[in-house]
């Protein structure tokens, strides 16, 4: 059979169309390959390497801030670099980071538990600054080259909606399937020995009946399944996660198609200008950018910040880490619900107004989360599941639209003071949002500790009271998530409906002058 002949465009390339489309979102999958252990790190140090927790918080600022330099670093050498690559330059950027991300993933979890604490400091640091490295030489490029595939604006955001499918399937199976291979359950060998835990332990100490081979040890603390984190197995995991997302990186390499000047795209929008003083007090002055910069910081300083007392959390309470993903996930699920109704929506109701309402019922389902901890353990689950779920409802419409609005505050930037300032406003967006990703989980960490966790006793040898804790933790942080972005859209965002609407008016009236 005749292979169909491919359509060319004005210019000689090939169509745009659905191999493009597969192909980017391929690339952010590649990417979510590397992107989804970040949420291991943490739970990696400080339950298999056991860094104290004040330790581990200061080691995450200082790699916080190789992350926050490194995107405008990579970035202007990439704007720099004029040679001229056999598949492009953009794409050469991307298959290098691609093959550093083969091991650069697995180099932050070297399963050294017993080495000397400096040893493990400098472990650290090395592994996570060699990791983030390469995965920004690969991110970088991808991110800006969706404006290399088509010059068309509605091809773009077709672009941008199949990254999203991309980075959700990314997201997703690593997300289930990863603390399903880490967390193993303590089975009884007939020692009676359970890991960071002093004397032998014969009996369940539930029913006082001895334990028979193979039976499920359960922590004498707690009377929770014991249970360790294998740390060998995530470097495998972080190595063969390595593999499946060059294999995506090579699929999008080879079937997108680039159309535009690669010359023509900056990947560092602020150049040499960029004036930080300035451009704060600029920032600072565009109360939609501010609001909507409030919004994320709180999304991210409450869900992601979660991540390690949330994995604690069901390892030490619930006796179920290995679970803990999928629970995430179903909690999570709702706000992929609103992608197909969101034109309609924001149509009827506006952005900032239905964003509004979502942090309302986000604020719920925090609220019932607050509740779990004090009820009878049997049904602490499924109330903290429900909370979770009222919760990711509340934030399906703000996930969804949270870079319109930013798109919208370039505009009142013009709107209010003539300039559009769109590298200022996206490049402190964006450090704002780094900051709370990296300031979050390390005054988490300290919170854990002051809250009792002691790192040195792993999970099984966390007492009650911390368990306990730590479901107080979790569910605060969701609260706190909530109130921030109630506060940076309803009291900061200034932007609704009726002032949009005259604001897009008035800039339409100024350009047809």
């Amino acid at each position: 059979m005749a292979k169909k002949p491919v359509t060319l465009d004005a210019k000689g390339y090939r169509k745009f169309g659905m191999r493009d489309k597969i192909a980017y979102a391929a690339g952010d999958f590649g990417c979510n390959m590397s992107f989804a252990l970040k949420g291991t790190v943490q739970t990696f140090w400080l339950v298999y390497m056991m860094l104290e927790t004040g330790l581990l918080s200061i080691l995450l600022l200082l790699v916080q801030i190789w992350d926050a330099v490194n995107d405008p670093l990579i970035g202007t050498m990439i704007d720099n670099d004029k040679r001229n690559y056999k598949r492009g330059k953009f794409k050469q950027y991307i298959f290098v980071g691609a093959c550093g991300l083969l091991v650069g993933g697995a180099a932050v979890f070297l399963p050294f538990p017993n080495a000397p604490v400096v040893l493990k400091a400098v472990l650290f640091i090395l592994g996570y600054v060699i990791w983030d490295a390469c995965y920004t030489v690969a991110n970088v490029p991808y991110g800006s080259m969706l404006s290399l595939v088509t010059e068309d604006v509605g091809e773009r955001a077709q672009l941008s909606t199949w990254r999203s499918v991309g980075s959700m399937v990314g997201g997703m199976v690593p997300g289930i399937v990863l603390p399903m291979i880490i967390w193993q359950k303590v089975l009884y060998d007939g020692t009676g020995a359970i890991p960071n835990m002093e004397g032998e332990f014969h009996n369940n100490p539930l029913t006082g009946e001895a334990y028979k081979i193979g039976d499920v040890m359960l922590s004498p603390l707690t009377g929770e399944k014991a249970q360790i984190l294998l740390g060998d197995r995530v470097f495998w995991a972080a190595l063969l996660m390595g593999v499946l997302g060059f294999i995506a990186f090579m699929f999008m390499i080879k079937n997108i198609t680039i159309r535009v000047d690669e010359n023509s795209v900056k990947t560092n929008e602020a150049g040499e200008k960029f004036n930080v003083l300035t451009a704060f007090g600029n920032f600072m002055k565009n109360r939609p950018a501010v609001g909507a910069t409030v919004a994320a910081m709180g999304m991210f300083l409450g869900m992601q910040s979660a991540a390690t007392a949330n994995a604690i959390m069901f390892a030490t309470y619930f006796g179920m880490a290995e679970l803990s993903g999928v629970v995430q996930i179903i909690g999570f699920l709702p706000m992929f619900l609103f992608m197909p109704f969101i034109t309609k929506i924001v149509k009827k109701y506006g952005k900032k107004e239905a964003s509004v309402f979502g942090t309302i019922i986000s604020m719920i389902g925090g609220a019932v989360m607050l509740v779990f901890p004090m009820v009878d353990k049997s049904i602490a689950l499924p109330v903290y599941m429900i909370g979770l779920v009222v919760f990711g409802i509340g934030m399906g419409v703000y996930t969804c639209v949270s870079w319109a609005m930013m798109g919208d505050a370039i505009d009142y930037n013009e709107w209010k003071f003539g300039k559009r300032e769109e590298g200022t406003v996206y490049s402190l967006h964006s450090f704002f949002r780094k900051l709370a990703q990296g300031v979050g989980p390390s005054v988490v960490l300290l919170v854990m500790g002051a809250l009792g966790y002691v790192s040195k006793l792993g999970t099984i040898g966390q007492n009650a009271d911390t368990a306990k804790n730590m479901c107080w933790l979790v569910a605060g942080l969701y609260m706190f998530s909530a109130v921030l972005q109630f506060v940076g859209l309803a009291l900061i965002y200034n932007l609704d409906k009726k002032t949009l609407e005259k604001m897009n008016a008035e800039l339409a009236a100024r350009k047809e002058q």
